[in-house]
């Protein structure tokens, strides 16, 4: 029996015939270097990565596609703040685009940015926002003739917040009065879509893209990407969705005289209060779709003013004059 020790092999010594096979060298085959959306793809795939890729806004065609008879405008402002009577725009951008009656979306027609100086400095909020500083701004000044060619010949205008951006539009320059708008916040149900909220960081994020925000022709883009479906499988599309929304009328009804003691159940059926500054009369109010308009009527002679015969203000709106100072 060997012991422990001779399980072991000793060294050979000098003199020993030992033959020593080297291994060939391994040839390793060089791998072709992924190009970067191959290298997302497989990020993607390994089920541990989310990849967000930088939306580039579409070619504008000079001759656009037959069958796109609309045209549709995004619009996007950035102002000194927030009050139309006293802030001022210091930038607008458009996105000019075909369109059909179904809401299909077909090339991209013509495209505008331009910055304006205010009559007083731009507020460090906004800079920090938009990164618009007053350098940038001195001396610029909109070219109201290349934008008035843009929009002009338009059916639709669309802002993100139309609420926002038409009374600064319309206060700038009558150019933007007498047109059709629609508005990709309000009339648009993005929570049904799958979005988490509205704002269009938010909406170009879980569409898989990012882009330069709070500029406003890349909003523009950006907002005309998100619209068309980014992920290209969405039917029908937000902006289809829009279209068929913001062709419908609604009604304003403005629960006047109503007695102070219902204001708190007004408020809780979403009644907003209106002090009479904005041209709105002084009440209570509410925006509505045209066919509720029985049932709201009903309620509020039946539980406000508890008269039958109680007839309150009713304004019938559509897209022409629709979010309107």
């Amino acid at each position: 029996m060997a012991c422990q020790l001779e399980m072991f092999a000793s060294p050979p010594e000098p003199g020993d015939d030992v033959v020593v096979k080297l291994r060939a060298p391994l040839k390793l085959r060089r791998q072709k270097p992924l190009d970067d959306e191959s290298m997302a793809r497989l990020l993607e795939e390994s089920g541990s990565y989310r990849v967000l890729r930088k939306l580039v806004g579409r070619q504008i065609v000079d001759i656009p596609r037959p069958g796109f008879p609309r045209i549709g405008v995004i619009v996007d402002t950035e102002t000194t703040g927030l009050d139309r009577t006293k802030d001022e725009i210091i930038e607008i951008g458009a996105v000019a685009f075909t369109f059909d009656d179904e809401g299909n979306i077909g090339d991209v027609t013509g495209v505008y940015g331009g910055l304006q100086q205010p009559t007083v400095p731009i507020p460090p909020e906004i800079t920090r926002l938009t990164g618009i500083t007053d350098e940038m701004v001195a001396g610029q000044m909109i070219d109201v003739g290349s934008l008035r060619a843009l929009l002009e010949p338009s059916d639709l205008v669309i802002a993100h917040n139309a609420g926002f951006d038409r009374p600064f539009c319309e206060a700038f320059s009558s150019m933007f009065s007498g047109k059709a708008w629609a508005c990709s916040v309000k009339e648009v149900d993005w929570a049904t879509r799958g979005f988490e909220g509205t704002k269009l960081g938010y909406l170009i994020g879980q569409s898989g893209y990012f882009h330069d925000g709070h500029r406003a022709v890349d909003d523009c883009f950006a907002l005309l990407e998100v619209l068309a479906g980014a992920d290209g499988v969405t039917e029908p599309s937000a902006f289809a969705e829009l279209l068929k929304t913001s062709q419908r009328s609604r009604v304003r009804i403005f629960a006047e005289h109503s007695p102070f003691d219902m204001k708190d159940h007004l408020k809780a059926r979403g009644y907003r209060w209106s002090d009479g500054s904005d041209g709105r009369p002084k009440s209570w109010w509410i925006e509505i779709d045209e066919e509720g308009l029985a049932a709201e009527l009903a309620f509020l002679r039946s539980e406000i003013y508890r008269w039958e015969e109680a007839d309150p203000p009713v304004k019938r709106l559509t897209a022409f004059d629709r979010y309107k100072a």
